[in-house]
């Protein structure tokens, strides 16, 4: 299904504004503070989940799943995936970092929600809605990366469940997430478990010195003899790599694409009033036909990127059969995009947009995180490349 302006208009209106207030009054007044000391601030956080944000996804039949009972109408499920790409949008346009919080928050909950079984989403679903507890998916290892199915992770039966061993690293959100979705190597191959914070045998190591996204709060994780009851599997043994971290990672590159749309516009408009506002040679610097070109492209480029991001949730909220891969498709573009606006915003900006406390300095830096998580761009192409030849029939 593709969307028309008026659907489109329809979907997004109704909480288009709250996300907008919630990111430019709660949240973009702390971004160079969340910059500096690498931590999203406690009443960013309360604020979060006042407005609603943890739960966002997780209605209307999104997520792929996510909730339990009848499919929801066609329409409410549109709406909602609208709603909430709109709600990744705002918040990159205020912070990436915070942005990213609750990306992975999202990408967790998305693979709880659709593969648990009826207790653990009793138990876990209404603290996850309501930000009681942040979700955080723990994956990377520090030899395995793109290739989830070769993690070294293990978990070995014990009497009443496992205990995991191994380590995961740059995980976003583990100095602060209270619950893992963590991917372990099993006898059936790689599976999901999930992992509180408070888990004995579990140890947190925070990672300083990022070169963007600094508020992500990323850790290593380090599991020794860390045990997990039988009720803590989520999703059958072996279903780890091809369900359970798929359902996050697809969740997590929409959202991080629409993210992208966000930063990508705080960068331009900060780069538009520059150039109508910056005088060289009498004239202001927009009236000059290479900083122009420079504007038509990066107005352009964030256009279609957020045209990717609509046909891609909504593919995901009717649940398309391409919807994978469009989803991978407006990742892929938008990282990218991200960081083309990024420069030549900075570009126009010239020796003030290098200085440390620029905000021109801060995009930048924060958009060439984009191109690496959730799937570098090689390993994106090369599945893209491989979804479009899969659907080539060959008489």
């Amino acid at each position: 299904m593709n969307l028309s302006s008026s659907q489109t208009t329809a979907a997004q209106a109704p909480n288009l504004a709250h996300w907008e207030t919630l990111a430019q009054v709660e949240v973009a007044p702390f971004a160079s503070q969340i910059d500096q000391q690498a931590r999203v601030p406690a009443q960013v956080i309360s604020a979060l989940r006042q407005a609603g944000a943890f739960a966002s996804g997780f209605t209307g039949g999104f997520a792929a799943g996510a909730t339990a009972g009848p499919a929801a109408d066609p329409a409410d499920a549109l709406a909602a995936a609208l709603d909430h790409g709109h709600m990744h949008q705002a918040l990159g346009t205020a912070s990436a970092s915070v942005q990213g919080v609750l990306n992975v928050h999202h990408m967790g909950g998305s693979a709880l929600a659709k593969w648990s079984s009826k207790a653990q989403k009793c138990h876990w679903m209404p603290k996850l809605l309501s930000g009681e507890i942040c979700c955080a998916i723990a994956m990377t290892e520090p030899e395995v990366g793109s290739d989830i199915s070769a993690v070294q992770t293990q978990a070995r039966p014990v009497t009443g469940g496992y205990e995991l061993t191994g380590q995961k690293a740059w995980i976003t959100c583990g100095d602060f997430a209270d619950l893992f979705v963590v991917i372990a190597r099993t006898e059936a191959g790689p599976s999901a478990f999930l992992l509180p914070k408070e888990t004995p045998g579990l140890r947190i190591d925070p990672i300083d010195g990022m070169l963007g996204c600094r508020g992500y709060m990323m850790a290593n994780l380090h599991l020794e003899a860390a045990f997990l009851p039988e009720d803590h599997l989520l999703g059958r043994p072996g279903f780890g790599a091809s369900h359970v971290a798929v359902t996050g990672l697809e969740a997590g590159r929409l959202n991080l694409a629409w993210g992208c749309v966000g930063l990508a516009e705080a960068a331009c408009q900060l780069a538009l009033r520059r150039a109508k506002t910056r005088q060289q040679f009498g004239a202001a610097i927009g009236d000059f036909q290479l900083v122009q070109q420079l504007l038509a492209r990066m107005a352009t480029d964030i256009h279609a990127a957020r045209l990717m991001c609509q046909s891609a949730s909504s593919a995901r909220a009717l649940r398309q059969m391409d919807a994978a891969k469009q989803a991978t498709m407006a990742k892929y573009f938008a990282s990218q995009m991200v960081g083309r606006v990024t420069r030549d915003a900075q570009q126009i900006f010239g020796a003030e947009g290098i200085g440390g406390n620029s905000p021109m300095a801060l995009y930048y830096r924060d958009s060439r995180i984009m191109e690496v998580i959730e799937g570098t761009t090689q390993v994106l192409e090369s599945l893209i490349a491989r979804l479009a030849l899969s659907e080539v029939a060959l008489s």
